[in-house]
């Protein structure tokens, strides 16, 4: 097992009063080994703690005095300090066995780990689960948790999974609904094999075993053109007609006997089978939205004003605990470097010509920093006029990312990498609400009227 290693120490923190310095080692605390950021957290969370560290090979004791539940100020370098539990399925549609060759070795690496699961939101089958782990996640609350559901026969579960304890996993699902956790489930649907009937039978599985459920994403496989299995096929479009229909079936019932839909079909088979996304309510809180369900209605909601709060983000683990892995994605930082370039053509489009633009980007980054850069660049084509057309042109640009992000006053996003999220979203919610006032409110902005749907026409 690893030890954690410290990256950064806050200043004037317990930690830095007591020595603690970027790359030192944690040997134990309180006489205990942590072997996650979960741990950790538990531990630091004690008033006094006496902490052993190893500073270039060399052990000492740091008496810290804190209160309890003071954060201790420092982040570590990872939030698994031993062994990550690997998966041993072998799933066809698995997105790791498409994966070209000769790329770096940690994308290879496939998880099956609850932690993961409760700290990130992977998704796990639970083939892996053993009755300590059963324990220690009643014990501790580590809720919620994420599952691979794919079927509820045992047979076709099993065949899906290719391991014989795929048929018999789910048992866990029941024994962690019963002691209150929450889960999320996931059935990724693969043509010709877990659709038609099986998937109906596989929702029936699921209100008659499992209604505790909070909410099940059913989501398309995904086939890369490195994919050697050759009965992994894309969906066609009345494939995907039909899960659309057995879903929207199966909320109807759902409805009925749950009070809620449970069950949502992801954006990607709207869009499959071209028909209209459902209205906002229908993804009630939009538990899933992060697997692609109702992404495009949130952030219609999130830009045009009709959102009351930031829709996706989720306050979990990692907005609280001390000693979270920080990345450079965190924050401002993934949101200026991907917006900025953005910023730029839209300024350009503004006017003024790419080198003006990339000159007033300069200046802002100097003054300001790279979010300073990226909205003002973005300001400074709202000022100049420019719609929702030349907005929808940086939004583009920037799903690269995995998020979407508005340039009409404010560049702005709700990025999530490794479970850090754009901080003072609230901040940005707001100001992405008044900026849908604004297109709301001003038809005729800088000499170009805004028709429906934001298509401008010089007047």
């Amino acid at each position: 097992m690893s030890r954690p290693r410290i990256t950064a120490v806050v200043d004037g923190s317990p930690a830095a009063r007591a020595g603690l310095g970027i790359g030192d080692e944690i040997v134990s605390i309180d006489g205990e080994v942590p072997r996650d950021v979960i741990q950790w957290q538990m531990l630091v969370d004690e008033p006094d703690l006496e902490i052993v560290i190893d500073a270039g090979g060399l052990e000492r004791t740091c008496e810290i005095e804190k209160a309890a539940g003071e954060p201790l100020g420092v982040e570590v370098d990872a939030a698994l300090f031993d062994r990550v539990q690997t998966c041993d399925n072998h799933c066809p549609f698995c997105f790791i066995y498409q994966l070209p060759k000769g790329m770096r070795r940690s994308l290879y690496l496939k998880d099956d780990d609850y932690r993961l699961s409760f700290l990130y939101g992977n998704f796990t089958t639970l083939t892996r689960f053993t009755e300590a782990d059963l324990e220690r996640v009643i014990s501790e609350n580590l809720s919620p948790l994420y599952v691979s559901i794919h079927a509820t026969d045992p047979v076709v579960r099993a065949e899906l999974l290719r391991n014989r304890r795929g048929g018999l996993s789910l048992r866990w699902l029941r024994v962690l609904l019963d002691h209150d956790i929450e889960v999320h489930g996931q059935i990724v649907v693969c043509p010709g094999v877990n659709d038609a009937d099986v998937l109906d039978d596989t929702l029936c599985g699921v209100l008659d075993e499992y209604p505790e459920i909070v909410s099940v994403a059913v989501v398309p496989l995904g086939v890369s053109q490195f994919s050697d299995e050759a009965t992994m096929r894309q969906h066609t479009t009345a494939e995907a007609e039909q899960v659309v229909d057995i879903v929207e079936s199966w909320q109807a019932t759902f409805l009925d006997v749950l009070g809620r839909r449970m069950v949502f079909a992801s954006d990607e088979y709207y869009l499959l089978c071209d028909r209209p996304f459902p209205d906002s309510a229908t993804y009630g809180d939009f538990d899933m939205h992060e697997d692609g369900i109702g992404m495009a209605r949130a952030f219609e909601a999130e830009f045009d004003g009709s959102a009351e709060s930031s829709i996706g983000i989720r306050s979990g683990f990692f907005h609280a605990v001390d000693g979270a892995p920080k990345t450079a994605w965190e924050g401002g930082a993934v949101v200026a470097r991907e917006i900025a370039p953005a910023a730029e053509n839209v300024a350009e489009a503004a006017g003024g010509g790419r080198a003006g633009a990339r000159g007033e980007t300069r200046r802002d980054h100097r003054e300001n920093g790279r979010g300073g850069a990226a909205r003002a660049g973005a300001g400074r084509a709202a000022e100049a006029g420019w719609g929702l057309g030349v907005w929808r042109g940086a939004a583009a640009a920037l799903e690269r990312a995995g998020a979407l992000a508005a340039a009409g006053g404010i560049a702005a996003g709700s990025i999530r990498q490794r479970g850090c999220c754009c901080r003072d979203f609230e901040g940005v919610l707001e100001r992405r609400r008044r900026v849908g006032r604004i297109f709301r409110e001003q038809r005729v902005v800088g000499g170009r009227e805004l028709r429906a749907g934001g298509v401008e026409r010089e007047e």
